[in-house]
């Protein structure tokens, strides 16, 4: 019996979201910092800071019911009516609800994938690898403007990055003959250089004979000993082909790459974007919508939805689709005042007609 009990009370802790208050205390995480308002995906939004108790894992009240004031929030966003973001605390990768559980609720059942929050970060302060490493990708998150996450499982490895985009920058200033910012920087590093290395890294499959590394580490070991050291290295067929000792010049040859040798690496993608947004900033958003190069048609619709555009996406280089298509997002339509959720849709068999003649 006493077995019984034991093993219903850890499936009952299974089912509950995490204690803010527990994870505070565990982290040592007192030092804030003001992350300002950004969209934050729900699946990363892990507990709460009074209310874990009162949900479940999937953000379900325990009473079983929807009581009114749930059901209105749906409704508004359902109609796309304007809601205040969402109040969270982070504490590292994860997020725990100081106000908002039923808008995370709401936006949980009508299939969002992210929610738009205010967020107070709470850095942890003990004293662990795991925490020293989480500072120093935080810094260098925050030093380059990159959203991204760069995992080393190395201290004191994150300089040798800095020292790539620092190169790269005056490459781009140079050969652009304008001043090009840090931050600009970086992005086009991340964009032409770390992402086609480190895909290609990925799909060689060498990360299989380095147990408890990263893509990330090996992108650093290889690209170092390539570019920084100068050293050749041979690290997998495929991979070492790809990267000359220079690293400007393994830009150029990704870049230049022809569609017919690898077919993987430029096509289009085309994906309908279904957008709910505030009534009062719909006509301004829409001529955004107009004046981005990659949307290719857009709608105004009555119903659940209030906008639909179509839009064509070049990959580029080595990135996935899904890749591609979080970025565009996160870079225009996210952004923007007034935009409430959006909902996109990838095309799987398809026919376009020709237009009849008459």
């Amino acid at each position: 019996m006493a077995f019984l009990k034991r093993l219903f009370s850890n499936e009952q802790e299974k089912d509950q979201l995490q204690s803010f208050g527990e994870r505070q205390e565990s982290e040592g995480a007192y030092d804030p910092v003001d992350r300002g308002t950004s969209m934050v995906a729900l699946e990363k939004i892990i507990g709460s800071v009074g209310r874990y108790r009162d949900f479940d894992s999937k953000f379900e009240p325990k009473s079983g019911s929807m009581d009114e004031r749930l059901m209105a929030i749906i409704e508004r966003m359902k109609s796309g009516k304007s809601l205040p973001p969402i109040s969270l605390y982070q504490i590292k990768e994860e997020y725990f609800i100081l106000d908002g559980h039923h808008r995370v609720t709401a936006a949980r059942k009508l299939g969002h994938s992210h929610i738009k929050a205010c967020i107070l970060e709470l850095l942890p302060s003990g004293d662990t690898l795991d925490n020293r490493l989480y500072m120093e990708r935080s810094e260098f998150r925050d030093k380059t403007g990159l959203t991204q996450n760069i995992e080393l499982t190395e201290l004191g490895q994150f300089p040798r990055l800095d020292w790539q985009i620092r190169e790269h920058q005056s490459y781009l200033s140079e050969t652009e003959e304008k001043d090009i910012t840090y931050q600009q920087a970086a992005a086009d590093w991340y964009r032409t250089i770390y992402k086609p290395l480190a895909t290609l890294i990925r799909n060689s499959r060498l990360i299989q004979s380095f147990k408890n590394r990263t893509i990330d580490d090996l992108y650093l070991y290889i690209s170092v000993h390539q570019w920084e050291q100068g050293q050749k290295r041979k690290y997998g067929i495929g991979v070492d082909k790809l990267i000359p000792k220079d690293m400007e010049v393994f830009r150029e040859k990704m870049a230049e790459h022809q569609e017919q040798e690898y077919p993987e690496m430029r096509r289009e993608i085309t994906a309908f974007i279904l957008l709910n947004v505030d009534g009062k900033h719909e006509d301004r958003i829409f001529d955004k919508l107009v004046e981005l190069s990659e949307v290719r048609e857009v709608h105004s619709v009555h119903g659940s939805i209030d906008i639909i555009c179509k839009v064509v996406l070049t990959r580029d280089l080595l990135s996935s689709d899904a890749e591609l298509l979080t970025h565009f997002l996160s870079s225009t339509i996210r952004q923007w005042r007034g935009v409430h959720a959006t909902q996109t849709l990838l095309p799987g068999l398809a026919v376009i007609k020709d237009k009849p003649t008459l």
